[in-house]
């Protein structure tokens, strides 16, 4: 932007020989701070600073700073957009820059369903503290109250008479002000929104679509070379002897590097293994291949699959540690008159984004420098400067766009590799993950199995709930003794079960870990969801009543879910629970928009077959319908999905519906996928046979309905993805009478 881009008229008011290049505006997202000490501003010599979220130029352009990673999610647009809101600018004199890993920032990690959620209010801080500050600049030329102005369209209006300035006429001044108070800062009332709930244009799809966009497989720096390595087949196995002297000499090899060993905990370091650095990927992968390795893989050799499968199902069989008690439901096991049990199983999930991990790395004596696609820069940055022996100051973490990252790319093990070899090397570095990399060396979703009970009285009312889950947790990870889920994993979808039935039991049982365990969209609400909602279903069956209106009976009247009636602690994806009540007349509400938009209750009328499932997680509740065809050969499609999304306040609706589409086939494809292990290796290697949602798998078309709310914002990236499975399998039974209660769902089923 310049001057003749943006055509106005210098006010004699502004007069004044002040020179200063801008002014920024920077909040520390530090909790614990006192609010006034969140916002610091002043002139910038150099016109751009890496911690700040708003900077002016002297010209009126406004460079504004995303401090999430964008994978696809578009955050790179809902977070400028919600600062745009209360600064008045103008998106066509705006920047986006992405931040490196700061401290500064607060938190970065983009997991969680939290880049709005929890920074929703600070963001719209940030633009009113900044249009309050131009505002004031403003009023001192027109010697008038800065509270009779205001900000729009790039421009500083006094509201009486109607006089305009534009932002470029005001920066020096207001870079010389000193900051507001906090209570001075005033937020849009809602009715006065022009960009929070509105269909903004993505500012990175153009790119994406034309290729420009630089992802982290796309880095290229001077001199480098490219690292593709080979890990241990089992989880810290070691190197007993390999050919690597024969490796090097191969054409196009620049080195062959052995990488520290792996042990436990496994936490984000590198897995270990023999890396070959080559001129460019295609050599350095055809000399991985040659490598020739006998491994010792240790005690995590005897991990098998289906023998694994068994000892947990037995586990769920057992008496566990109660988590959460209401009533006694052993009483109403013994009084009721029908009692209805079954067992659910889920299997490893790999999260198996588009863009498998890459990481390029520069490296000197003393810093270092580092492109990646990464959902948590911090934790990248700390894992390097850790592995290195260099101060975390010394760490350069450059954020890439990421091509899916569903979790695994919050596990920064593949960027430290870099680092190391880099520093090896002693020349820039890209580490290459091959989709078999990612498949046979990832952060695995858990495995689980799971135990319902349910007690019915002679009216077929539920009087009694059990469930019992049983997993290795995530934090195995990070403490190699841990075997019992957490409370934190147990907070999705086990706690905080919804349902209105006087005698409630809930317990966890113990399991060991053979892999690497990480977090993957939506975490254990995947495999609750699955089994809490499919066995509603089956008790509906087996009572002979509609599935909603079982549903709606068992979540009973509305209320919020007080938990300490049930001594019960409730984390509550870390936020107030008085903010984010768990409130069942939502939850009830999402069912009831859903069935409508899928006609459900003339199903049976038109010869459809639908499935329903409900869940809350990530502070939103989500429901789904997916309807089922099956063809002569047993092959089940999707000809319609729908999916009902209630996430409080919606930044950007396009975006979110977007969202519950990906996030719908996402589930589906969580529905159809397994991560196996023989003798402790895993025995998928690609997408040959680790299943995702393909297109006979991918519903024909997906309409979703965003419920309208004046709610804090919930999440959004993750909910729409725990009631697909439960939905395709009670569709499944609805067509072919067929129970799925251990997953994955074969893609051929048999009719009834």
């Amino acid at each position: 932007m310049n001057d003749n881009t943006v055509s106005h008229s210098r006010r004699a008011f502004l007069k004044r020989s002040i020179t200063a290049s801008g002014f920024t505006l920077s909040l520390s997202l530090l909790p614990g701070t006192q609010a006034q000490a969140m916002f610091a501003g002043g002139a910038s010599d150099s016109g751009f600073t890496p911690n700040v979220f708003i900077h002016f130029a002297n010209n009126g352009e406004v460079e504004i700073t995303c401090h999430r990673s964008e994978m696809g999610q578009q955050v790179r647009t809902s977070i400028p957009q919600v600062i745009i809101e209360e600064l008045g600018a103008d998106w066509q004199y705006v920047t986006i820059n992405q931040a490196t890993g700061n401290a500064k920032y607060g938190d970065q990690n983009t997991d969680g369903s939290r880049s709005i959620r929890r920074n929703f209010k600070r963001l719209r801080e940030t633009g009113a503290m900044a249009a309050l500050m131009l505002c004031t600049a403003a009023a001192k030329g027109w010697q008038v109250d800065p509270g009779e102005c205001y900000t729009e369209a790039h421009h500083v209006v006094h509201k009486p008479s109607g006089r305009r300035v534009p932002f470029a006429d005001v920066i020096a001044v207001a870079a010389t002000l000193a900051l507001p108070e906090t209570q001075d800062v005033k937020l849009k009332a809602r009715q006065n929104w022009n960009q929070i709930g509105k269909a903004v244009p993505s500012i990175d799809i153009k790119d994406m679509t034309n290729g420009s966009a630089v992802y982290g497989q796309d880095v290229v720096l001077d001199d480098m070379c490219f690292a593709v390595i080979q890990r241990p087949p089992v989880l810290f196995g070691k190197v007993k002897s390999s050919n690597q002297a024969e490796v090097k000499k191969m054409a196009g090899v620049v080195d062959v590097i052995n990488l520290p060993e792996a042990s436990a905990p496994a936490l984000f370091n590198p897995l270990g293994g023999i890396a070959v650095l080559a001129s460019n990927t295609w050599l350095a992968w055809q000399a991985v291949n040659a490598l020739n390795t006998e491994w010792d893989n240790g005690t995590n050799a005897s991990y098998n699959s289906e023998a694994y499968q068994q000892t947990l199902l037995e586990e769920a069989g057992k008496p566990g540690e109660v988590v959460r008690k209401l009533g006694d439901f052993n009483q109403a096991r013994e009084r009721a008159s029908n009692v209805i049990d079954a067992s659910y199983y889920a299997p490893h999930l790999a999260q198996a984004p588009m863009e498998p991990p890459a990481a390029t790395a520069r490296v000197t004596a003393d810093s270092a420098e580092i492109w990646a696609c990464v959902q948590s820069p911090q934790s990248a940055q700390q894992q390097v400067a850790n592995a290195l022996q260099i101060p975390l100051e010394a760490v350069t973490i450059n954020v890439t766009l990421l091509g899916g990252g569903f979790g695994r790319k919050a596990k920064p093990d593949f960027v430290v590799e870099a680092a190391l070899l880099a520093k090896a090397a002693g020349r820039p570095v890209k580490v290459i993950w091959r989709r078999e990399d990612d498949i046979k060396h990832g952060y695995y979703h858990t495995v689980s199995a799971q135990r319902l009970s349910a007690t019915l009285d002679d009216d077929n009312n539920v009087t009694g709930w059990y469930h019992k889950t049983v997993f290795p947790p995530i934090s195995s990870t990070f403490n190699s003794s841990a075997n019992k889920p957490s409370d934190g994993e147990l907070d999705l979808g086990l706690i905080d079960t919804p349902f209105a039935v006087p005698n409630l039991q809930l317990e966890r049982g113990e399991a060991d870990a053979h892999v690497r365990i990480g977090w993957l969209r939506s975490v254990a609400n995947v495999y609750h969801a699955f089994a809490t909602q499919s066995f509603v279903a089956e008790l509906a069956h087996q009572t002979n009543t509609d599935h909603k209106t079982f549903l709606l009976d068992l979540i009973g009247p509305d209320r919020h879910i007080d938990f300490a009636k049930s001594n019960a602690k409730y984390s509550n994806y870390g936020d107030d629970i008085s903010d984010y009540p768990v409130d069942t007349a939502r939850l009830k509400q999402v069912v009831e928009t859903v069935t409508k938009m899928a006609d459900w209750n003339n199903q049976a009328q038109q010869g459809r077959f639908l499935g329903l499932a409900v869940h809350r997680s990530f502070l939103s509740y989500a429901a789904a319908v997916i309807e089922v065809n099956i063809n002569e050969r047993g092959e089940w499609t999707i000809p319609n999905a729908y999916m009902a999304l209630d996430a409080g306040t919606v930044v950007n609706p396009d975006h979110v519906k977007a969202q519950c589409e990906g996030g719908l086939i996402y589930g589906i494809s969580c529905a159809i996928g397994q991560i196996t292990a023989l003798n402790g290796e895993v025995t998928q290697s690609n997408f040959h046979n680790y299943l995702v949602a393909r297109m006979p798998q991918t519903p024909v078309k997906i309409d979703v309905e965003i419920i309208q709310s004046d709610a804090l914002p919930g999440g959004v990236g993750e909910p729409p993805t725990p009631p697909a499975a439960g939905a395709l399998a009670n569709a499944l039974f609805a067509a072919t009478g067929q129970r799925f209660r251990n997953l994955p769902i074969p893609l051929n089923v048999k009719t009834a």
